[in-house]
Formats: C-alpha cells, sequence, structure tokens
C-alpha cells in the first residue's frame, strides 16, 4: 500500500442473505447465507488487494459491497472516510454518492454480457464519458477513447470504434471493458473473475497490462481468483497484498511473499497444494484437508468452521472462533496456530489416526 490515507476502508462488513423457502414452503424458517461476515479490510492509493478463495466463499459478494454496489448488512464502507451509504441518503453529504460510484468501477467476468450486443464500441464508450462528464465535448471524448485504445492494443482504434462485440474476441472484449471503466479515472477497480475465461497466455498480457495501465492512472485494483496462480502473479507484480476468504472471512492476509512462503492457515497451505506450481520439488503429496466439499454456509460449524476440514483441529477449534492474528509486517491469519501461547496448543486433538473427526 503506497498510502497511510485509506481509499476505501471497510469495517466488521456483514451481509447476509435470508431464504424463505418460497410460495411452496410458507410452514418453513427463514435461513440466513452469511456470504460476508465481519470482515475489515483497507485499500490504499496505487493499492492492490487480491482475493482468493472457493466457489461460494462471499468473494464477489464482498467486491461488489466494497464498490457500492451492494449494501451491507452490517458495518460500514467508507470511501476516502465518507461512509457510501450514508452518501447515498444524506441530503448533502461530504462526497456525493455520485462521485463516489464514479469513483469504484468494476471489471465483469464476462465481458461479452457487459457489453451491449447492439452497439458499436464507440457509442458504448461515449455514454459514461457523456453522463459523467457532460461537460467535455464530444471530439474530446472521442480523442480520449482513440489514445485509451491504441493504449490496450486495439490498434488502429478508428476500425475497432465500429464494431460490435461479437466481432471481436475475448481477450479484446476485456481490453474494452477494461477502458470503458479508466475512461471515468476511477480510484478503485473491482476486477471480478475478469481473466478467468482467457485463455493462460491471454490472462498473463491482461494482467500485465492492467498494472501497466495502473501507473498510468494512478487507480488500485481489487483483484478476484479462485486461482492462487493468478492471483500470486499480480501481487508479486504489484507489490500487493493477498487476502484469503472462507466462508465469508478473511482467514489470512498479507504480503504475498509471506502468505505463500509462510502460510499460517491450514485453507491457504490447501489452495497452496492445489497449485501444483506453487510448491516446486518440495511440496508435501499429502492432501491437507480432510473432507472436499465446503459446508453448508447457512449451517455452518461451530468454533472455527474450518475444522471439520483441517488436519490440525483441536478441541478448542471446535468451540471458539478465532480472531484475526496480525503480525508486525501485516502478515494476518485467524488460525490460534498463528499463536505460539494459545491454549490451543494444550488442547486435545479431534482427529484420529485416520483423519477422522473424533
Amino acid at each position: 500500500m503506497s498510502s497511510d490515507s485509506p481509499v476505501i476502508s471497510v469495517d466488521d462488513v456483514s451481509v447476509h442473505f435470508s431464504d424463505s423457502g418460497g410460495l411452496f414452503d410458507l410452514f418453513s424458517e427463514d435461513e440466513t447465507v452469511r456470504a460476508v461476515d465481519g470482515i475489515s479490510l483497507d485499500i490504499g492509493e496505487n493499492d492492490v488487494v487480491t482475493l482468493i478463495g472457493e466457489s461460494g466463499c462471499g468473494k464477489s459478494t464482498l467486491g461488489k459491497t466494497i464498490i457500492g454496489a451492494q449494501k451491507p448488512t452490517s458495518g460500514s464502507i467508507k470511501y476516502r472516510g465518507q461512509d457510501i451509504w450514508e452518501a447515498k441518503s444524506e441530503r448533502n453529504p461530504e462526497i456525493p454518492f455520485s462521485d463516489i460510484r464514479r469513483s469504484l468501477q468494476m471489471i465483469h467476468q464476462d465481458p461479452g454480457s457487459a457489453l451491449n450486443p447492439n452497439q458499436r464500441l464507440l457509442t458504448t464508450l461515449m455514454l459514461p464519458m457523456k453522463k459523467w462528464n457532460p461537460d467535455l465535448g464530444r471530439e474530446r471524448r472521442k480523442e480520449r477513447i482513440f489514445a485509451l485504445l491504441e493504449k490496450v492494443g486495439l490498434s488502429p482504434a478508428e476500425d475497432f470504434v465500429n464494431r460490435f462485440p461479437h466481432q471481436l474476441s475475448g481477450g479484446e472484449q476485456q481490453r474494452v471493458v477494461l477502458v470503458r471503466s479508466l475512461l471515468l479515472n476511477p480510484d478503485l477497480i473491482l476486477a471480478d473473475e475478469a481473466i478467468s475465461a482467457l485463455d493462460v497466455s491471454l490472462r498473463v498480457e491482461m494482467m500485465d497490462l492492467m498494472l501497466e495501465l495502473q501507473d498510468l492512472f494512478g487507480t488500485s485494483y481489487l483483484f478476484i481468483s479462485h486461482d492462487l496462480s493468478n492471483a500470486r502473479y499480480i501481487a508479486e507484480k504489484s507489490g500487493g497484498r493477498i487476502a484469503v476468504m472462507y466462508l465469508g472471512k478473511i482467514v489470512e492476509v498479507g504480503p504475498i511473499e509471506q502468505v505463500i512462503e509462510n502460510p499460517q492457515h491450514p485453507y491457504t497451505k490447501a489452495l497452496k497444494w492445489a497449485t501444483p506450481n506453487l510448491y516446486g520439488d518440495d511440496g508435501d503429496e499429502t492432501l491437507p484437508v480432510r473432507e472436499i466439499d465446503i459446508p453448508d454456509p447457512v449451517n455452518r460449524p461451530s468454533g472455527c468452521h474450518f475444522h471439520p476440514r483441517c488436519p490440525e483441529a483441536r478441541e478448542v477449534c471446535r468451540t471458539q472462533d478465532p480472531n484475526l492474528i496480525t503480525t508486525d509486517g501485516g502478515h494476518g491469519a485467524r488460525c490460534y496456530r498463528a499463536d505460539e501461547s494459545h491454549e490451543y496448543w494444550d488442547s486435545p486433538s479431534i482427529v484420529d489416526d485416520e483423519g477422522e473427526l473424533g
């Protein structure tokens, strides 16, 4: 992080969804999905945070909440000190909600569905500029669009602006979506699985392009991925951080070299194990989890939510949910094993010799 003053400050944010069972299940009890559960995180100027975890862990919900597209159930999201949702409801906030939304942009996973199939690219790219920069003349808007298209490798821009989305490859569509977000000079871009649909070679090219443009625009990225190798690549090249998410909580966070080389949470070790090229020749061949399936997010385990899958689980893990334990280097883990003085070490194991819960 390059600044002590965060662009975004997430304070104890939770997002819960209620499922009553629908019209034909009138007598069922409401079931609450805790998609995001008490997360705190700061994103600074020109910062990169990569959010990694299995499908269904709450990554996308957290990302949308951070950029103001999803209202939190509790906690607060602040943009440069201004609570986002108070800005929307107050009459004269210090920072208007419209300015906040312009400053927080998103790149979708499927660029094809994010582009209007019936509009040429010039029209698609003109619309946000016309909305947010009404004082900018048409020719100035075109100049900016053409310059950015050339910058991302869509050259000659004069040819591309007259094309429809279906006339572009997946990589070209993703570049157009990136251009559209950058046209507004945002402070933060949420890239939600933005490269997962691309071939491996194009993924690296797209990540390099995003970081090159970061240097030009000074924007920050919240990069969401289920692929630890992608998260590692962009975090290493940017000097950013990685946050590991499990069942609505961040279970480990810190500089990429610390999280990858010295993971403190057993779930991070499992993600690393599942990405062979992260281990090299010294990798442990033993699967570092006891169960493959993620527990039901409605009926989550007691205590530490990872304990039914954890090969290091002890009795205290079954009954108590650990807080995030952070070292001076900013490396934090929500695991008792990160605290050498915790009662965990004197607590009996709940895993038998065959790896089953005792």
